[in-house]
């Protein structure tokens, strides 16, 4: 196991290079971890990295988010000009309570918006979306393709 330049066993900084992690130099500094700055570095990252798969069958686009602790009422899903789809949502600020004492705020919080431009075989008028234990799942289905029309022509 590596010890580390702070001395914390289990992490290099080159592990940060390798593990695809951002290795932070002040880690470990509690002073500094929960500052107003550190609390909005944190959430600009949630929010600008929340991660949607986007997946194709044969029958439909299938996107899916996790977004845990969000109700259905917080998310947004939406079509705009029949081609792209707008996934979005806000978690709200956690109230205060007079004489609470917070020693950590760890869990992001603030909206995210991420937009799919939608290919040309969507059909955008039988969306359907639904959020189940934290996982958001939107379904479009795809036109149909048209059967080719075939015409037999009688010979003279």
């Amino acid at each position: 196991m590596a010890l580390s330049l702070f001395g914390r066993q289990g992490h290099d900084i080159l592990d940060s290079l390798t593990s695809g992690t951002v290795w932070d130099p002040f880690e470990g500094f509690s002073v500094l971890e929960n500052s107003p700055s550190r609390q909005f570095a944190r959430d600009a990252h949630a929010v600008a990295n929340t991660q949607i798969d986007w997946r194709e069958t044969p029958d439909a686009h299938i996107f899916k988010a996790d977004l845990p602790g969000l109700t259905k009422e917080e998310v947004k899903v939406q079509v705009v000009e029949g081609k792209t789809l707008e996934i979005g949502g806000a978690r709200k600020k956690e109230e205060v309570q007079k004489g609470d004492t917070w020693h950590r705020v760890e869990r992001a919080q603030g909206s995210f918006m991420r937009r799919f431009r939608l290919p040309e075989n969507t059909s955008v008028d039988e969306i359907k979306a639904q959020v189940q234990d934290g996982v958001l799942t939107v379904t479009i289905p795809k036109l149909q393709k048209p059967k080719p029309q075939v015409r037999q022509i009688e010979i003279a």
